[in-house]
C-alpha cells in the first residue's frame, strides 16, 4: 500500500494529465461538432479493426473444422448424384416412368458406392512405388482394395489397413494400372511414367483415334474404380513409328504434391461382382 501511495504522490500530475485528457475527449465525442465526430468515427475503425482481427484468428483455428464439413458435404453429394446417375429409366409402351422397386419384372438400382472422408497424414512422391497414409482404418468400414480419389480425380487403391489408419498406393506407381478410356469410349489403360513425377501415359491407342491437346481422359468400371472419374488431361501425343500407334502423356488431375483430403470409395457390390468374375475363372 505504501508503495502504491509513493507511485501516486510521484505520477499525480501525469496521471491527473491523463484523465483530464481522457475526460475531455469522452466530452467532445458526445457533442455533435465535426471533432466529436472525428473522434467517434476513429473509435468505430479502431473497434471494427480489433473485431476483424479478432475474428481472422478464430476462423483460422476453425479452418480444420471447416475443412472436415466441407469434405462431408461433398461425400453426401457425391453419394447422391451416384444414387441420380444409377436410376435404371425404363421405357413404356406410352410413356418413359422409373420403376418402382416393387415391380417384379424391372429393378431399379440404387447408388453402388459409398463415399467416406479422410484426411493425409503422410505422402510420397519420389519412390517407384508411392504410398498415402490416411488417418481412417477397419474401424470406420475401410477395407483393402477400395477406391481412393480426391476433389478433382484419381488417387489409388487401399493396399494395407489397420485398425485407425490405411496405406493407399497411389496411381503414381509403377504396380498400378488404371483402366481408363477416351471421351469417345475408347478404351486402354493409363500407367505412371516413372522418370516424371508429375506424367501419367496411355499407351497404344490407335492413329485412327483423333486426340488433341487438353482432351480428358477418364477411368471405367473395368477396375476398381467407379467409371468417369478424371484420370488427367493430354498434354503431349507422340506417334510410335514402329507399331504406328499413339503415345498419350497425360497431365495428372490430382496434385499429389499437395493432397491434403480424400475419398475412399466403397463399391457396395464389389464383393460380389468379384465372387462371379472369379468364379468364372475357375471355369
Amino acid at each position: 500500500m505504501r508503495n502504491f501511495i509513493l507511485f501516486i504522490r510521484r505520477f499525480f500530475n501525469f496521471i491527473l494529465f491523463l484523465v483530464l485528457e481522457i475526460v475531455c475527449i469522452v466530452l467532445i465525442a458526445h457533442t455533435k461538432t465535426l471533432q466529436g465526430n472525428d473522434i467517434t468515427s476513429s473509435a468505430n475503425r479502431m473497434t471494427g479493426l480489433m473485431y476483424q482481427k479478432q475474428n481472422d484468428v478464430v476462423y483460422y483455428f476453425g479452418l480444420r473444422r471447416m475443412n472436415d464439413s466441407l469434405l462431408n458435404e461433398n461425400a453426401r453429394l457425391r453419394e447422391k448424384i451416384s444414387t441420380i446417375n444409377s436410376i435404371e429409366v425404363v421405357k413404356d409402351s406410352t410413356v418413359h416412368r422409373v420403376v418402382a422397386p416393387a415391380d417384379s419384372t424391372h429393378v431399379v438400382r440404387y447408388a453402388d458406392y459409398i463415399y467416406h472422408t479422410a484426411r493425409v497424414i503422410n505422402n510420397s512422391v519420389s519412390s517407384a512405388n508411392n504410398f498415402i497414409t490416411i488417418n481412417r482404418g477397419s474401424s470406420t468400414g475401410i477395407e483393402r482394395n477400395m477406391a481412393v480419389i480426391s476433389g478433382n480425380g484419381v488417387v489409388g487403391r487401399v493396399v494395407h489397413v489397420s485398425k485407425n489408419f490405411a496405406s493407399i498406393l497411389s496411381v503414381l506407381s509403377v504396380e498400378q494400372k488404371v483402366s481408363a478410356k477416351l471421351k469417345d469410349g475408347t478404351y486402354g489403360y493409363v500407367t505412371w511414367d516413372e522418370k516424371k513425377p508429375d506424367v501419367m501415359l496411355m499407351r497404344d491407342v490407335s492413329q485412327q483415334i483423333k486426340v488433341k491437346a487438353g482432351d480428358s481422359i477418364f477411368t471405367t468400371s473395368y477396375s476398381f474404380f467407379p467409371a468417369d472419374v478424371l484420370i488427367g488431361t493430354v498434354f503431349n501425343i507422340e506417334t510410335i513409328k514402329k507399331n504406328n500407334l499413339q503415345l498419350l502423356y497425360l497431365r495428372p488431375s490430382t496434385n499429389f504434391r499437395n493432397l491434403q483430403y480424400v475419398y475412399v470409395v466403397e463399391n457396395k457390390l464389389g464383393a460380389e461382382r468379384k465372387q462371379i468374375e472369379d468364379s468364372a475363372k475357375i471355369k
